[in-house]
């Protein structure tokens, strides 16, 4: 008797970044991408983090021993930072960018934080008069989220702290009634901005970057972020 043929379903991660990747396109970002294995300079430097920030020491970033200079992404901020500084060289502005894409950092893992897993950053940058501003941050996140999780998601945006963002703002999500931080951002620090070679003066931004393992686990209930890692073949029954 001829076995039985199974479909063969898609991993939740990556419905969530293909669904992710349509929802900022259709509201004008370009996709970007980059390498695993990410310079110092885009993952620390030009994102304005001083060679003594606590982000760089070893319990947080895993340094490549054969490869100076260069780390293990700890975030795709890199990523669009690179797209958005050559897009400016090139004289495309306003522009915008998306990338979705695993990182990795050297931390304790419970519930809601492993040592891998995948984020989503974007950009934004050119001026007041193309509407680069907080005020549209908001609202392209709140549209993002809607989409993601439902018209009856609720999200709220409070005050924070990142280097590469002033003023800054973390997106919170309701999960099983508690608030779970989603997202960071805000706008471009200036020095950033100079950092890609451009005034500040003349023009400005923002950027974004939030886990995509936790809208996975907010859209479909699941409990513990490890689960995502661990081959287990009821997250592919949940999300198909």
């Amino acid at each position: 008797m001829e076995k039985e043929k199974k479909q063969a379903t898609e991993h939740p991660l990556s419905i969530l970044a293909n669904e992710a990747y349509k929802a900022f396109a259709d509201m004008g970002f370009e996709i970007a991408l980059g390498p695993e294995l990410e310079s110092e300079w885009y993952n620390f430097d030009i994102l304005n983090m001083p060679k003594d920030h606590p982000a760089r020491d070893m319990q947080d970033t895993f340094w490549i021993k054969e490869e100076r200079g260069k780390v293990l992404r700890t975030h795709t901020t890199g990523v669009t930072a690179w797209a958005t500084e050559q897009a400016a060289k090139a004289g495309r502005m306003p522009s915008a960018f998306i990338s979705v894409g695993k990182v990795f950092r050297n931390e304790a893992t419970d519930a809601t934080h492993e040592m891998q897993f995948f984020q989503i950053d974007g950009s934004m940058l050119g001026t007041i008069e193309d509407g680069v501003n907080l005020a549209n941050m908001k609202g392209i996140l709140t549209n993002f989220y809607k989409k993601m999780l439902g018209d009856d998601i609720e999200i709220e945006f409070r005050p924070s702290f990142f280097p590469f963002t002033e003023p800054s703002i973390e997106v919170f999500a309701k999960f099983k009634g508690k608030w779970l931080e989603m997202m960071g951002g805000g706008m471009t620090n200036p020095e950033v901005i100079r950092g890609m070679g451009l005034d500040p003066v003349k023009v400005q931004g923002f950027c974004f970057g939030g886990g995509l393992d936790r809208i996975a686990m907010v859209k479909w209930g699941i409990p513990d972020v490890r689960l995502f890692y661990q081959g287990d073949l009821r997250l592919n029954q949940v999300s198909n």
